[in-house]
């Protein structure tokens, strides 16, 4: 999953959020140096990530990709679900979705020095283009997808995806809405797991 999926799938302990959030920036047994609740987020983040990419819904979406997208298939759907998410999020949420990001956006502001050295650059790019409300709207998506096929150099063609996620909109939304509710489940009792096993 992308950003907004790990942020709204995490809990109200802030340093447990960025963690989830950050998860990505992380590698291997680094994740010791940082605060124990941001241990438990990174942890959370990687059972998320197993789990989404062993699940039978989402093997379907990225293999209406992959012929054109290789193994960015992946990043694409992640995007394309984070994009599900935002547009349907009053179902998911009752704090209006520009209301939630901003509250997050200033909560990875107050912890700035505790990020990942990529996230540290990452965010004041992030809250500048505001990114995960741009997720509501294909437009958003095709400049996220830009950016991305940007930092490839080109080579993933990630900017042509949204040409798909038009054509298939309907039946990616279906299956994000599948996947979706298996992973609420899944990640509620995996965080309170992991939260018992960092005694949180």
């Amino acid at each position: 999953m992308n950003f907004l999926a790990h942020i709204y799938l995490s809990s109200d302990n802030q340093l447990l959020t960025i963690g989830n959030f950050a998860g990505d920036g992380v590698r291997g047994k680094d994740y010791t140096r940082f605060p124990v609740p941001m241990q438990a987020g990174i942890q959370l983040h990687r059972e998320i990530d197993t789990f989404t990419d062993s699940h039978l819904v989402v093997k379907q979406s990225k293999k209406r990709l992959h012929e054109n997208y290789g193994h960015y298939s992946g990043v694409i759907v992640d995007i394309f679900y984070d994009h599900f998410l935002a547009k349907n999020w009053k179902n998911y949420c009752n704090i209006p979705l520009a209301e939630y990001v901003n509250d997050f956006y200033e909560m990875l502001v107050r912890h700035l020095d505790v990020l990942p050295e990529r996230f540290k650059k990452l965010t004041p790019i992030m809250i500048e283009s505001n990114w995960l409300l741009s997720y509501a709207s294909i437009e958003g998506i095709q400049g996220i997808l830009n950016g991305m096929n940007h930092r490839t150099k080109g080579r993933s063609k990630m900017n042509n995806a949204t040409y798909e996620l038009e054509k298939y909109y309907d039946l990616f939304e279906k299956e994000f809405t599948i996947f979706f509710d298996d992973l609420i489940k899944f990640s509620e009792d995996k965080r309170l797991e992991i939260e018992k096993q960092y005694n949180l």
